[in-house]
């Protein structure tokens, strides 16, 4: 355990980011999921459009890295591309 006042709160706010960063992460698996098992391809689209802001998102805050985003959005509207 941390002596120190200052060491204490670093690891409160790391606690506090931790859960942010997973509950994001988590969010963007989802999105990412729901484009992909899409029933059809008008849901597909519709999921694609809410996932790209999210994927933007989680790497603008340094979540996933910038490159790994671009990647997910390339695949993800190839896919959807192809199915119309």
């Amino acid at each position: 355990m941390a002596h120190l006042k200052s060491s204490r709160k670093r690891i409160r706010t790391a606690r506090k980011a931790h859960l942010r960063n997973v509950s994001m992460r988590s969010a963007l698996r989802t999105a990412i999921k729901k484009v992909r098992t899409a029933p059809d391809p008008e849901a597909a689209r519709k999921a694609l459009s809410t996932a790209l802001p999210l994927i933007d998102r989680t790497a603008q805050k340094g979540i996933i890295h910038p490159n790994t985003a671009a990647r997910h959005k390339s695949r993800l509207t190839r896919l959807v591309n192809r199915l119309m």
